[in-house]
């Protein structure tokens, strides 16, 4: 069955390709999840207005993008946690405490964006990256101080 992607897919394509998936695949995966609609005569008409409208609605999210990549670059979050001696936190600093902690700032981001390839374990600084947009990035300080 031929559709066209309504959004990206990274094993599939990109927003508004026309694609050949399984009948099944289409049917009950990627139609009910909004991902792609059926390649029919009028959609396929109907393709240039879909791209137009998905172009506005990308070139809208990147201008959101970078307005909140800016501001995130100019906060330094302070966290205060118990460590021992040697610098070690008992705990850990996990993408929900810098979530809040943004959320703190008035900076709204979601746990999934943030790209910590493991929880902060030591006092200091850390700079850690945000993904907003498949295209900007930007990176947080995160200060962890004792308690």
């Amino acid at each position: 069955m031929k559709v066209i992607l309504m959004d990206d897919i990274p094993t599939l394509g990109r927003q508004g390709e026309v694609r050949e998936v399984a009948d099944g695949y289409a049917r009950n995966y990627l139609v009910p999840k909004r991902l792609a609609i059926e390649a029919t005569p009028p959609n396929l008409r109907d393709l240039e207005q879909i791209r137009e409208r998905q172009e506005r609605v990308l070139q809208r999210t990147r201008r959101e993008a970078e307005a909140a990549a800016s501001r995130i670059r100019d906060v330094t979050l302070t966290i205060p946690r118990q460590a021992g001696e040697e610098g070690k936190l008992f705990g850990s600093v996990t993408s929900q405490d810098i979530v809040k902690g943004l959320a703190s700032e008035g900076i709204r981001v979601e746990k999934r964006q943030i790209h910590l390839e493991e929880p902060l374990k030591i006092l200091g600084e850390h700079l850690v990256p945000i993904r907003l947009h498949h295209e900007t990035t930007a990176e947080v300080r995160v200060h962890i101080v004792p308690k």
